[in-house]
């Protein structure tokens, strides 16, 4: 997939979910983790008892794998997503493939069933993903599935949940609550650190499409890392984008990114000079002011990071944009 499909994808998706508050159990992964199988887990299409400890792993989800990997599990298939080649050689995970890819069983949605009966997987996870219910019938008989947690549509589940249900699953669920919880120390670490940007208003923005420039709501959770960082979201994005995750502004209403802090995400290296030379933005204060910060989707993948939102991506983001907002935020 091209960096400007990859970039297209991130936007229609909406990411992982939007809440990226405390972590707190799904309804389907209960925190009475005190014997882990069997273990019978609540999701979209019914219920799915595991009863032992999976080794041969299969994720649908399309940033499911992270979640397994953080755990010690090695995924033996996955999807594609995100143009991420060689297979998983984003820099927070490639290391914990241990020189052995994973095979390719579908994209998205698509699902290669001969593919995935030729792994003889013991475990199905589709968390962020938008199986059917005749693709979970279909997988059913080939291994026990987690489908998508039912309390949210599809692709909106919380990431902290998400991987809650993983980790329940792996039968690793007070693991992966302390991973979580670590996370939240350095967000609270980051807001200690930097508590001149409490109630500074703050937004994210796509503008790789020349012309126009998607500004991420707070159901994004591109948007709400800046809030666990201590930024108050501006409201007049929310304002714009009503149901949706992110509202596409024209230059007429650039003033909605007029906040103290701008995080504004490239697809390539021609955007930057093409915003700066847009004279609508240059107009706004934040412009003006340069507190606006171009981040890469790709080179380096912080904004594909921000794009996963997983518990491995997270703090690879957190340790490559404080640093960036830190210069610009004063």
């Amino acid at each position: 997939m091209s960096t400007v499909a990859a970039v297209a994808l991130a936007l229609t998706l909406g990411a992982c979910g939007g809440d990226s508050g405390a972590s707190t159990p799904a309804a389907g992964a209960s925190s009475a983790a005190g014997t882990a199988f069997p273990v019978t887990i609540a999701h979209k299409y019914g219920s799915t008892t595991i009863e032992k400890a999976p080794t041969r792993v299969v994720t649908l989800g399309l940033s499911d794998h992270d979640a397994v990997l953080a755990l010690g599990v090695v995924p033996v298939g996955v999807v594609d997503w995100f143009g991420e080649r060689p297979y998983g050689n984003w820099p927070w995970v490639k290391d914990r493939w241990g020189g052995t890819p994973p095979q390719i069983v579908g994209e998205r949605d698509e699902y290669q069933t001969e593919k995935i009966i030729a792994l003889k997987p013991d475990l199905i996870v589709a968390q962020y993903s938008g199986m059917t219910q005749a693709q979970y019938t279909t997988l059913s008989k080939v291994a026990p599935v987690v489908a998508q947690i039912k309390e949210f549509p599809d692709y909106a589940a919380p990431w902290k949940d998400m991987s809650l249900v993983i980790g329940r699953a792996l039968g690793q669920e007070p693991a992966m609550t302390k991973l979580l919880g670590d996370i939240d120390k350095r967000f609270a670490d980051v807001r200690a650190q930097h508590a001149a940007w409490a109630g500074k208003t703050a937004a994210v923005t796509d503008a790789s499409e020349p012309g126009t420039y998607a500004a991420f709501a707070k159901s994004d959770p591109k948007a709400q890392l800046l809030a666990d960082m201590g930024f108050k979201l501006a409201p007049a994005v929310d304002a714009a984008a009503g149901k949706e995750t992110a509202a596409v502004l024209s230059a007429e209403r650039l003033d909605i990114l007029d906040v103290d802090q701008l995080v504004v995400l490239t697809g390539d290296g021609t955007v930057e000079p093409r915003v700066r030379a847009d004279k609508a933005f240059a107009a706004l204060n934040v412009a003006k002011n340069n507190r606006v910060v171009f981040v890469p989707y790709m080179e380096p993948p912080i904004g594909a990071a921000l794009s996963f939102v997983t518990v491995l991506s997270v703090p690879y983001a957190i340790d490559q944009l404080v640093p960036m907002l830190a210069k610009t935020s004063g």
